[in-house]
């Protein structure tokens, strides 16, 4: 098509978008969001790469399926517990009680089943029950008294594990009901254990209710601003208290399930398995959605600090290690979640002008 030159300019075609050779040049529109794409899915490509590392270093132990059953299986506690999290952190609250609670009603549950003959599923109720109730103490002493959440939780904690001490006599209680064992530990789906198919449910649901609910939409609205939230007529102390009351009930179904893999009820200190959920949680915040705590994200997060833990003992790596991986994975997850978020507040103030 051929241009009259005593056409007036206002009526010609507009010249089309080219850079040097040719090519059309990306809109702004397209390059962030292929900068977000990249973003999310930094994470599992380096879970892939982790895979495909340690299956080349130990390709006769990492990669056999019966390794990442086990895998999947002895990690839905964690998984089920870093869900617990991430409500309340979602409302820009930490919750550092949820590891001793989970550990306390499991206890509970053995306490009830063993030691007073209590029919599983009564136990099993009364735990979660007692979850909720916990979860509600939190939150009723952090809204009312507008006091730091991570003193309470805190302190809190440690009245949950000093509970899950002295209910057993500091003892394990061993011989809970053979069907809580069966219906996490040895029925599979797939080869792999019920427990991690209760996780993933509990996960696919929290991913709806943080991202396609008003609850959810409220609570990232909060957690972003929560002086801006309440002058906005957001309910602040209400969703922030009904955050934890679920973060309660969550940790009590990772208790149970830790009964079910294990088969008896064991008072642990639960430091490191405290650790690793917020390493997951933050890392989590990295990917799949990043800048917001995110279900999917945390679960692969999960998953993937597990899987390169299991690499690392299969090439011979001392105890510690886990420790010491847990924090600098923690670490490393909290800055890049700082950045993100820096980068996204630039990215809106440039928009604004």
């Amino acid at each position: 098509m051929t241009t009259n030159v005593n056409t007036p300019a206002d009526e010609r075609p507009a010249p089309s978008p080219s850079g040097p050779g040719g090519g059309s040049r990306p809109t702004a529109f397209s390059r962030v969001f292929n900068a977000r794409v990249a973003e999310a899915s930094m994470l599992p490509i380096a879970f892939a790469l982790v895979i495909v590392g340690f299956g080349i270093a130990r390709p006769g132990t990492f990669l056999q399926w019966s390794n990442f059953t086990s895998i999947f299986g002895l990690n839905s506690t964690q998984l089920v517990l870093v869900m617990a999290l991430l409500i309340p952190l979602t409302n820009g609250d930490l919750d550092l009680s949820v590891a001793e609670l989970s550990g306390m009603t499991g206890i509970l549950v053995g306490w009830l089943n063993v030691n007073h003959g209590w029919a599983i599923v009564p136990a099993i109720l009364v735990a979660l029950a007692v979850g909720v109730l916990c979860g509600a103490i939190n939150g009723w002493i952090i809204v009312r008294f507008d006091v730091n959440p991570f003193i309470v939780t805190l302190a809190m904690g440690s009245v949950f594990d000093g509970i899950a001490f002295w209910l057993p006599n500091q003892q394990t209680i061993p011989g809970i009901s053979p069907k809580l064992t069966d219906w996490t530990a040895l029925h599979h789906i797939l080869g792999i254990p019920l427990d991690f198919w209760y996780g993933i449910v509990i996960m696919l649901v929290l991913f709806y209710v943080l991202t396609f609910t008003p609850f959810g939409q409220r609570s990232l609205f909060i957690g972003q601003s929560r002086e801006v939230a309440r002058l906005s007529g957001f309910r602040v102390s209400s969703t922030r208290f009904w955050a934890f009351v679920a973060a309660g009930f969550i940790a009590a179904i990772s208790g149970v399930i830790n009964d079910g893999i294990l088969g008896a009820a064991t008072p642990q200190n639960q430091g490191n398995l405290l650790l690793a959920v917020y390493a997951a949680a933050f890392l989590g915040f990295t990917t799949i959605q990043p800048g917001r705590f995110n279900a999917i994200g945390a679960g692969i997060s999960v998953y993937f600090l597990a899987v390169a833990v299991n690499g690392m003992n299969l090439l011979g790596a001392q105890t510690y290690i886990q420790s010491l991986f847990y924090g600098v994975f923690l670490v490393v997850a909290v800055v890049a979640s700082r950045v993100i978020n820096r980068r996204r507040a630039a990215s809106a103030a440039r928009a604004a002008n």
